[in-house]
């Protein structure tokens, strides 16, 4: 069986890009290779050969409305084309692995309404993160484990895996418009009291290009989402 046909769940993947020409086309081929062809790339009004080189692969490909990651994803959720059993979202880079989904979806049929990947389980690890992102996301993370009483290992990592309902229920909630989606999908997660399951992931170096994450600028909007979940928690 095709593990893209996992337990015959349907799996949709949304990959949102921005210049990301060198890396989209290896991260397609990957999943075609998996059995995975249900892709919708959502772009960010790329400059380069992203969208062309997307759609001749076979994916579906929308332009993002508004900017940034969050913007995107939100976007994505409830885009038509979104309908699969399982919903992926990864990033366009190079970075994560078409071959760990298998160990996503899995963990979402064995009771799981959202997996998330850890750099920081066993068997997981980041060839990508300096010393000052590690730091930054051990604090970030320290600080959502500590007001919401989880046991994250990982906060600030795009590799994810849900269920239609869970997605369903989670998407009215989000209303982040950067990189701070990612924690803020932890934060609602609990909120709505679904079960996350994180699985060990290997971030990889990106392919090529220049990653659009701003350090400082991203973590202090990580920092300001995470106090205003706490404004309005009951």
């Amino acid at each position: 069986m095709r593990a893209g046909h996992f337990n015959n769940a349907r799996v949709s993947v949304i990959i949102p890009t921005r210049n990301e020409e060198g890396n989209i086309a290896r991260v397609i081929h990957d999943l075609h290779e998996l059995g995975y062809y249900k892709i919708l790339v959502i772009d960010a009004n790329s400059r380069d050969r992203t969208v062309e080189v997307a759609k001749n692969l076979g994916a579906s490909v929308v332009f993002q409305k508004g900017t940034g990651k969050g913007a995107a994803l939100r976007q994505a959720f409830i885009h038509e084309n979104v309908d699969g059993d399982v919903v992926v979202m990864m990033d366009a880079d190079g970075s994560m692995s078409a071959k760990e989904i298998p160990r996503f979806v899995k963990a979402l049929r064995t009771g799981a309404d959202v997996v998330k990947g850890s750099r920081f389980l066993s068997f997981g690890y980041s060839e990508d993160m300096n010393l000052v992102r590690k730091i930054g996301n051990r604090i970030l993370l320290s600080l959502v484990n500590i007001l919401w009483s989880t046991s994250y290992t990982d906060l600030c990592y795009g590799f994810e895996a849900f269920t239609k309902d869970a997605l369903a229920k989670l998407t009215p909630q989000l209303k982040s418009s950067n990189f701070e989606i990612e924690a803020e999908i932890c934060i609602k997660a609990r909120k709505l009291r679904l079960k996350v399951i994180e699985v060990p992931s290997i971030e990889l170096r990106r392919n090529g290009g220049k990653s659009n994450l701003s350090t400082f600028g991203d973590g202090f909007r990580i920092l300001m989402s995470i106090i205003g979940e706490l404004a309005n928690s009951p």
